[in-house]
């Protein structure tokens, strides 16, 4: 088992009587299923629908204060906080930054089950986060039996499984989740109640209309640059983002995708040769009629 500390995370805090209810109406998820000991994907959303942050949120143990922690990306976890005071309003709710980052640990089951640790949602594959001050990150590792490895290990199995981060695979509050598959791996719940930029995405959900998509790809020798157009002959065709190791995760316009593969056109970025991971994953599968 492997184990690694990212230090470009940080945790929000947000308890009292109202939290469970303030959250709920901003945020993606639905705070209703979640409980101690698990973990949820979400975001936080512009009214247009476009994601200003994304995140894993877990609950507080009653017995240790109660309330939620959110893991999100450090560079935001400010603005976030910002953010959600704004919002409160009369609610009673406390917002505060935590000094505490996040171990993940992946490749085995751990040997013991710390405070504070969740399974990430997104994918299995992905293990499970322990939120801990970086002080701990060997003593916690050496108690769940993992071998502490950098976090460059971390991206690597990340891209590997193909689920993006933000700041390098997509932008912030220039997405739309469905964009980021947040839809594919558990980050919108549908059938919650409003939050802000619900109508947008439920829109995008029921009109099947979204053709822009994260997507795995495969390098051959050198990885192109994050931020380079993946072109399809002359034609841009999307954005290439994070890689490692053979692997990467590239942005791109689903359609014009799959008119490049029928035409027989090869995908570059950067000069360099891209193919897709899993081609059929641009194909837009037709509506079925209504009876």
């Amino acid at each position: 088992m492997k184990s690694a500390f990212l230090p470009d995370r940080s945790v929000v805090k947000v308890a009292g009587e109202d939290a469970r209810n303030f959250l709920n109406g901003l945020i993606t998820t639905d705070l209703d299923r979640l409980k101690p000991g698990l973990g949820r994907f979400g975001a936080l959303l512009t009214p247009q629908g476009k994601i200003i942050v994304d995140f894993l949120i877990t609950e507080v143990p009653a017995g240790h204060g109660g309330g939620f922690l959110i893991d999100c990306p450090k560079a935001l976890a400010e603005g976030l906080a910002t953010k959600l005071k704004f919002y409160k309003l009369r609610a009673k709710v406390t917002v505060e930054n935590l000094d505490l980052g996040v171990l993940a640990a992946w490749d085995g089951q751990l040997a013991a089950q710390p405070d504070l640790a969740f399974a990430d949602p997104r994918n299995d594959a992905l293990g499970t986060r322990i939120l801990i001050p970086e002080d701990l990150k060997q003593k916690l590792s050496d108690l769940i039996g993992a071998e502490l490895v950098d976090a460059d290990d971390y991206e690597a199995h990340r891209i590997a499984l193909g689920v993006p981060r933000g700041g390098l695979d997509f932008m912030y509050s220039d997405a739309f989740p469905h964009e980021t598959n947040m839809d594919r791996l558990a980050g919108v719940d549908f059938d919650k109640g409003c939050y802000v930029g619900q109508e947008v995405v439920s829109r995008m959900q029921h009109r099947g209309t979204a053709r822009t998509r994260s997507v795995k790809v495969l390098l051959d020798d050198l990885s192109p640059e994050a931020g380079v157009s993946v072109m399809a002959g002359d034609k841009p065709v999307g954005t290439m983002g994070s890689s490692a190791q053979g692997k990467g995760i590239a942005l791109v316009r689903i359609d014009r995708v799959a008119d490049a593969l029928d035409a027989g056109q090869r995908l570059t970025a950067g000069g360099l040769a891209v193919r897709l991971a899993e081609p059929d994953v641009v194909r837009i599968p037709l509506k079925q009629p209504i009876a």
